[in-house]
C-alpha cells in the first residue's frame, strides 16, 4: 500500500498540498484529476522523493520513506516526454534500474528481454531509441519502469502525447502489466475519459485539496459542485445545477416543446443541441434510431428529482 498522510507543501506563496491524505492498495490504480497548477505532479514527486513535503508523511506497506532518497524507494515512474536514455538501446534502457542495483549485465539482459517480449518490443531490443515511434518509446518507458517489480507505479500523463488508438491500447497494457505484479498505481491526468477506463478510484484535486473522492459511476452521479461537474466532462452544467442525460426524457404526452439548434453524429449517437424555454441550451446524446434535424422541435421533460443541485 502506499499512502500520504496530512502532506503539506507550499512553493513561495503558492499551497499545492493543503493537509492532503491518501492510500492507494495493491493492485488498484487512482486517477488524480485536476487543472494546470493545482498539486497533482507535486504530489508524485514528493512520493518518488523528488520533492519534500513541508510536514506530513509518505508510507509504502506501512515504512515511512517520506526522506528516504530516491533511489532506495523501489517506486517505478513514467512520464509524458519517456524520459528514456538516448545513448543506450532499448534493451540497455529497460535493464539500467537492474544494472544500478548490482544485477550482472546478463541476468540484466535477459530480464529486459522478458519484459521486452511482454509489451510487444522483443524484436527491438538492440535498436537506438531515438528511431523508436512515440508509443514505442511509451513501452519501454512501461517496461523499465515495471523491471524491477516496484513498490508504487506513478504515471504522470504518460499517455497524453499519443493519438487515440495507440493510447487505447497502451492504456489496456499498462492496466494488465500493472494487475500482474500488483502494485499500487497513481495516475495524473487532465482526462476525465483517461480516468474513467482506467481508475478504480477518482480524486478530484483544485489549488492543493480534494474536491471530491470515488468511483466514477458516484462522481457522475451527484458531482461536488459546478466546478467538479466541469472537470468530470459533465454536460448541462450551470453555476446552481446539473442535468444529467438520464433527466431528460422524449415526452410526446407532457413535454415541453424544445428547439433543436444543432445536430452531430457521432459514431453511437447524435450529438444534439437543445434550446429550452426554461434551462436553455442543454446538450443530448440522442439514440440513433430517433433521428432528428436543426431546426426540429421536440417534446421534452427535464425530470427535477433527477437534476443535481449544488448549494
Amino acid at each position: 500500500m502506499l499512502s500520504w498522510q496530512q502532506i503539506n507543501k507550499k512553493f513561495i506563496d503558492k499551497v499545492v498540498a493543503a493537509d492532503l491524505s491518501l492510500q492507494v492498495a495493491d493492485g488498484e490504480l487512482v486517477a488524480v484529476l485536476g487543472e494546470s497548477g493545482s498539486g497533482k505532479s507535486t504530489l508524485l514527486n514528493m512520493a518518488a522523493g523528488l520533492v519534500k513535503p513541508d510536514s506530513g508523511e509518505i508510507l509504502i506497506n506501512d515504512i515511512d520513506i517520506t526522506f528516504l532518497p530516491p533511489e532506495q524507494r523501489r517506486i517505478g515512474l513514467m512520464f509524458q516526454d519517456y524520459a528514456l536514455l538516448p545513448h543506450l538501446n532499448v534493451w540497455q534502457n529497460v535493464a539500467f534500474g537492474l544494472r544500478m542495483h548490482g544485477v550482472s549485465k546478463s541476468c540484466a539482459r535477459q530480464q529486459a528481454q522478458q519484459l521486452l517480449t511482454e509489451v510487444g518490443l522483443a524484436e527491438a531490443a538492440t535498436q537506438p531509441v531515438g528511431v523508436l515511434s512515440g508509443g514505442e518509446r511509451q513501452r519501454v518507458a512501461l517496461a523499465r519502469a515495471l523491471i524491477l517489480q516496484p513498490q508504487a507505479l506513478l504515471l504522470d500523463e504518460p499517455f497524453s502525447a499519443l493519438d487515440t488508438t495507440l493510447r487505447a491500447s497502451l492504456q489496456q497494457l499498462t492496466l494488465r502489466l500493472l494487475r500482474q505484479q500488483k502494485c499500487p498505481a497513481v495516475l495524473v491526468t487532465h482526462s476525465p475519459q483517461e480516468a474513467f477506463a482506467l481508475a478504480d478510484c477518482i480524486c478530484l484535486l483544485r489549488h492543493g485539496s480534494w474536491i471530491q473522492q470515488g468511483k466514477k459511476s458516484e462522481l457522475l452521479a451527484r458531482p461536488a459542485d459546478a466546478w467538479a461537474a466541469r472537470l468530470l466532462g459533465c454536460d448541462n452544467v450551470s453555476d446552481a445545477y446539473y442535468i444529467p442525460q438520464n433527466a431528460l426524457q422524449y415526452d410526446p404526452q407532457n413535454g415541453v416543446q424544445v428547439q433543436v439548434t444543432e445536430v452531430c453524429l457521432t459514431a453511437r449517437s447524435y450529438d444534439v443541441q437543445l434550446l429550452h424555454p426554461q434551462y436553455g441550451i442543454l446538450r443530448w446524446w440522442l439514440p440513433l434510431h430517433q433521428a432528428v434535424n436543426a431546426g426540429d422541435w421536440l417534446p421534452l421533460t427535464v425530470q427535477r428529482e433527477r437534476i443535481v443541485f449544488f448549494q
